[in-house]
């Protein structure tokens, strides 16, 4: 195992900060934290609410006090996943500049964000195709970032940015490779290193909207020759 694996979930959750953190807060935390740290290792499908709770040092009935089922507890954490990669890919989303700059920006904090978070997204992925529920979670969870996707796209053609094409299948298919790419690389252990994933996700993205004049330099930012 190398110095960067770990057997728990790298990266909890905690409460919103507050001036007093209630004792509900902390134990709705404490149950999607041992979420995480159960999909770190093993697949949705051998969740149970006793296995979760286990780790938690609260009993099992209090499980329903904040969730209705386990398809809930993901669809929670989710949620939050999917607020935290909007965050990450603002740079490039919204962004004002250069913007193979802030598409490079924006991949920094995806694949960091995704190495911590990578069996999270594996687990929902992985359970869709059999899970009705979370086969439609998982769908709109990546419809919303082709919609983002297409949105930039668009407001770079109209600047003459990017060449004129149908966006929508485009935008699509890079949403698609990244979700592939991600998983395939920090889904499970032993996780991919993140620099060379960045570096090859940035590439395909950036010839195939900008130009293939656009080549990474030495120092690994993407810099047009």
């Amino acid at each position: 195992m190398s110095k960067n694996e770990k057997q728990s979930s790298p990266l909890h959750l905690h409460p919103q900060p507050t001036l007093t953190i209630t004792k509900s807060e902390r134990t709705r935390s404490a149950i999607m934290n041992a979420a995480l740290d159960f999909i770190w290792s093993r697949p949705f499908r051998d969740m149970t609410v006793n296995s979760l709770m286990a780790p938690t040092n609260v009993g099992r009935s209090a499980f329903y006090q904040y969730f209705k089922d386990l398809h809930e507890v993901m669809e929670a954490l989710l949620s939050i996943l999917q607020d935290e990669i909007y965050n990450a890919a603002e740079p490039w989303i919204t962004g004002i500049g250069d913007p193979v700059a802030l598409l490079n920006e924006a991949f920094t904090g995806l694949v960091e964000l995704n190495y911590q978070r990578g069996p999270l997204v594996r687990a929902v992925a992985d359970a869709a195709p059999s899970d009705k529920r979370l086969e439609k979670v998982w769908v709109h969870f990546l419809s919303g970032f082709d919609d983002a996707a297409c949105a930039r796209i668009e407001a770079d053609q109209k600047q003459g940015l990017i060449p004129k094409f149908d966006v929508r299948p485009v935008a699509i298919a890079l949403t698609r490779l990244n979700a592939f790419t991600l998983i395939g690389a920090f889904g499970q252990h032993p996780r991919s290193e993140p620099e060379p994933v960045r570096k090859a996700l940035a590439r395909i993205w950036v010839s195939t909207l900008y130009g293939s004049e656009w080549l990474v330099s030495e120092s690994s930012n993407l810099v047009r020759t």
